[in-house]
């Protein structure tokens, strides 16, 4: 059954969302080493409940709406299966697949409510 292993935080300045979130609630920001401008955000001792995720700059969907959220991602084994199934149900794929070298495969859906969810097919080798 697939879990949400992620979170993520669109941002226009993550410089200033991560002053932000440092301030209130004690999260720490490490800039990633990767290809793509984005931060791992730690939310807490891995000792404790919890989980930890990203911020990335924020970019905006097909539609040229962007991502105004908090955004869960669910790890998946088969992503184009996932999206393919998403729309059947009567989702949408609002940012098509594309590869986070290093990590794996992310695609961005709507569900029937208008919320947006990641799904992501782990692979190193992506990129």
């Amino acid at each position: 059954m697939p879990r949400v292993v992620h979170f993520e935080i669109h941002a226009d300045q993550p410089e200033r969302a991560a002053a932000f979130y440092t301030a209130l609630l004690g999260w720490q920001f490490q800039k990633w080493a990767g290809p793509m401008d984005y931060w791992l955000v730690t939310t807490g001792p891995e000792s404790e409940p919890g989980i930890n995720g990203g911020m990335g700059r924020r970019r905006p969907g097909q539609s040229g709406d962007a991502v105004i959220a908090y955004v869960c991602t669910v790890h998946v084994g088969q992503l184009d299966d996932t999206l393919a199934q998403a729309v059947r149900l009567g989702g949408s794929v609002v940012v098509p697949k594309m590869p986070v070298p290093g990590v794996g495969w992310l695609a961005y859906c709507k569900d029937t409510e208008g919320n947006v969810f990641g799904a992501m097919q782990p692979d190193p080798a992506a990129g």
